[in-house]
C-alpha cells in the first residue's frame, strides 16, 4: 500500500475513494482511461495559500498557473475561490473567456505572444500582460496606439537564481529564453521603454525560478533580489512598484523519494523575506502575487487505467500494460517523471511483485512507471496513478490516433463530467479528403 493513500481514501468496500466517490463506480460509469480530480483538494490548497497571506497581513493574489491543467470547469472552480489565473496562450485565454472568468483577474505570460493574442488580451482588457522581451513591448505599443487603449503590464525578469530541479525547468537563471536579464541592464532598459508609453501602466516585476522545487532558499534569494532591484529603480528614477510576482514552482510529492514541505510554507518564507527587505530599504510594501499550478492541481488528480496484457521476461522483469500511456501522461517518457500507483480495487493489498507499468502506445519508451510494487494483477483490474493532476491531460495528445480520456470532477461523492471523452469521430473532424 502506498503511503500516499490514507485510510480516509479507502471506503468500506476496501476500494480507493476519490472526492467521496468509489473509483470503481467512476470507472463503471465513465470507462478508462479516466482522469479524476478531487475538487475539495483543489479548494483546500487555494485556501491554504490565501491564509498565509492573510496571516502575514499583506495584499496578494493567488494566481493559478493554468498551463498545469485548463478547462472551463477548472477556471470556474478557481473563480469560486476568488483566485486569479495566469494564461500562456490565446487558447487558454479563450477558455477563460468562455468560462466567464473575470478578465481583470487574468495575467498573460509567454515569450512569443502573437499579435492576435495580444489583441485578444487588449480587447478583453485583461488584468495584466507580463512583458517578456523588447519585441513584445514594440508590438503591444503599436496595438495600444491602433486601438486607443490602455493596459496594465509587468516585466518578467531573470534574477540569476538557479533552482535545484530538472534542468528543463530552470527558468530563473541568466541564460534563459524567458524575461529581461537584470545583470546586463536589459530590465532597466525595458522599464524605461514601458514608463515612456502612457498607454501602459507598469504594475511591477515578475520572476519564476523553476518548477518542482523543494528548497526555500532559492525563493528567498529571488524575492530579496527583486526587492533590491525595485530599491535601485526607486533610487534612480523614483519608480514604486505596486506588485511583486514571485511565480510558482512549489514542489509536490509524487513518490516516497519526494519529501517536500507544504506549499504554503514556501509562500510564508517568501512573504517574510519581501517584508524584511522592503523595510530595510524603506520601500512601500508591494502586493505579493504567486502563480502555483502543480501544487494546486497535481495532488488532486488521479489517472485510472484498466490492466490488460502482461509480459514476463525471465530473469529480467515483468511488464503490466494498461489502456493508456504517453498519450494521456507523457511526463515519464519526456523527462523521466516518477509516479506511484495502487490497485483501485484494493489499495491496502500487500505487494507481491515489482513490475514495469507500460502503456499501450507503439513506442518502446511508453513506460508510465519503471518499478512499481503491486499485488498480483490480472486483466480487468483498475490501476490508479497518483498525483497526476498537473501536466498530464494538459500535455495529452492523440498519438497513434487514440482519443484523449474523459476528465471528471468529484466533490462530496458527486461526480461531474468536466471534459468528455473524445470519440473516433473527433479524431478526424479536421481531416480533409484528398482532392
Amino acid at each position: 500500500m502506498s503511503s500516499d493513500i490514507s485510510q480516509i481514501q479507502i471506503n468500506q468496500a476496501g476500494h480507493l475513494e476519490i472526492g467521496g466517490a468509489d473509483a470503481l463506480d467512476l470507472v463503471k460509469k465513465y470507462k478508462t482511461p479516466l482522469v479524476v480530480y478531487d475538487v475539495s483538494s483543489i479548494r483546500n490548497q487555494i485556501h491554504h495559500f490565501q491564509k498565509v497571506f492573510e496571516d502575514n497581513h499583506v495584499d496578494y493574489a493567488v494566481s493559478y498557473a493554468s498551463k498545469a491543467f485548463a478547462c472551463i470547469a477548472m477556471f470556474q472552480l478557481v473563480n469560486q475561490e476568488n483566485a486569479h489565473i495566469d494564461v500562456v496562450s490565446g487558447g487558454e485565454l479563450y477558455t477563460a473567456i468562455k468560462a466567464g472568468f473575470p478578465m481583470d483577474h487574468v495575467s498573460f505570460h509567454g515569450n512569443n505572444k502573437s499579435v492576435e493574442e495580444l489583441e485578444m488580451a487588449v480587447d478583453h482588457q485583461i488584468g495584466v500582460i507580463i512583458l517578456d522581451n523588447f519585441h513584445e513591448i514594440a508590438l503591444l505599443k503599436q496595438i495600444l496606439k491602433d486601438k486607443d487603449a490602455h493596459i496594465n503590464v509587468m516585466l518578467r525578469v531573470t534574477p540569476g537564481v538557479s533552482a535545484h530541479t530538472h534542468e528543463y525547468d530552470q527558468t530563473g537563471q541568466t541564460d534563459s529564453k524567458f524575461g529581461f536579464d537584470l545583470q546586463s541592464g536589459q530590465a532597466r532598459k525595458a522599464l524605461d521603454e514601458v514608463l515612456a508609453d502612457q498607454r501602459m501602466t507598469m504594475l511591477g516585476i515578475h520572476a519564476h525560478i523553476g518548477s518542482q522545487i523543494f528548497e526555500v532558499k532559492g525563493f528567498e534569494l529571488a524575492a530579496t533580489k527583486l526587492i533590491d532591484t525595485l530599491g535601485q529603480w526607486h533610487k534612480e528614477i523614483g519608480y514604486v512598484a505596486k506588485v511583486v510576482n514571485v511565480g510558482g514552482g512549489f514542489g509536490i510529492r509524487y513518490t516516497e523519494k519526494d519529501d517536500p514541505i507544504a506549499p504554503e510554507m514556501f509562500v510564508d518564507a517568501i512573504v517574510k523575506a519581501i517584508k524584511k527587505r522592503a523595510r530595510e530599504l524603506a520601500l512601500p510594501m508591494p502586493a505579493v502575487w504567486i502563480e502555483p499550478g502543480r501544487s494546486i492541481a497535481g495532488p488532486a488528480g488521479y489517472n485510472l487505467y484498466t490492466v490488460g496484457s502482461r509480459k514476463d521476461v525471465p530473469g529480467i522483469r515483468s511488464y503490466v500494460t494498461v489502456d493508456g500511456g504517453m498519450g494521456d501522461n507523457i511526463r515519464p517518457a519526456l523527462y523521466q517523471a516518477e509516479y506511484d500507483a495502487v490497485l483501485a480495487n484494493d489499495p491496502k493489498a500487500p505487494a507481491k511483485e515489482t513490475v514495469r507499468v507500460a502503456g499501450k502506445y507503439c513506442e518502446s519508451g511508453d513506460i508510465l512507471i519503471q518499478k512499481q510494487a503491486l499485488p498480483q494483477t490480472k486483466p480487468g483490474d483498475v490501476l490508479a496513478m497518483l498525483a497526476t493532476g498537473a501536466y498530464g491531460y494538459a500535455m495529452a495528445s492523440n498519438y497513434n490516433r487514440n482519443p484523449r480520456p474523459a476528465v471528471i470532477f468529484v466533490e462530496n461523492g458527486q461526480d461531474n463530467l468536466a471534459i468528455r471523452r473524445e470519440t473516433f469521430e473527433d479524431l478526424i473532424r479536421l481531416d480533409q479528403p484528398l482532392e
